[in-house]
């Protein structure tokens, strides 16, 4: 699986899908992937064997060290229900994330000081065109209702995430998620708006 990672990160920085050409789907399906070169990190969301019984989803995380992409590690679960997968405006369903490699330039005290990496998963409703994530844009008009994004920053912050934002075609706000929020604003209106009845 590493091997196959640098050409995933090279596919996606020259603008094309992330899926190898030569691997079946139907062992193995890239989801989405993200590069940010100026952190110089990116995240492969993956599933193994998708639509068997024993499906794994997995997030791999990379950095750019000593001149080269590095496979950081990541993170396995088990594959949700499909159907499940239909949402209305943003949900984030997973994340996860990694010790940069500058852990290795500052011994004793590395892990306390390595920044960290981090992904979050997005699933996007149909009404959706793009995200923003803090100020990087993630297109959703093509299809892609699947989105991987990745950040680098301290350890200290590493529960929470940059603000993400929906916009609709027209380029209006359809919702946001806070840095800790759980929900999106639209689904809290729709649930304070249920209470209030």
């Amino acid at each position: 699986m590493v091997r196959l990672l640098p050409g995933v990160v090279r596919r996606v920085l020259g603008g094309g899908t992330p899926q190898p050409w030569w691997l079946p789907r139907r062992l193995l399906a890239v989801v989405s992937a993200d590069v940010d070169l100026g952190a110089g990190v990116g995240a492969v969301w993956m599933v193994w064997l998708p639509g068997a019984v024993g499906a794994r989803e997995h997030i791999e995380f990379l950095e750019w060290y000593d001149g080269q992409w590095r496979s950081l590690g990541g993170a396995s679960s088990s594959v949700g229900d499909p159907a499940d997968a239909d949402v209305d405006v943003i949900e984030v369903r997973g994340g996860s994330g990694s010790l940069s490699f500058s852990r290795r330039l500052d011994p004793p005290r590395s892990i306390e000081t390595a920044l960290w990496i981090a992904a979050v998963q997005m699933y996007l409703g149909r009404e959706v065109d793009h995200v923003l994530v803090g100020d990087r844009r993630f297109d959703a008009s093509s299809g892609q209702r699947r989105v991987v994004a990745v950040w680098k920053g301290p350890q200290i912050r590493r529960g929470s995430r940059p603000v993400i934002v929906a916009f609709g075609r027209d380029g209006s706000e359809l919702s946001r998620l806070g840095p800790l929020d759980s929900l999106d604003s639209r689904t809290w209106a729709r649930v304070w708006g249920e209470l209030g009845e």
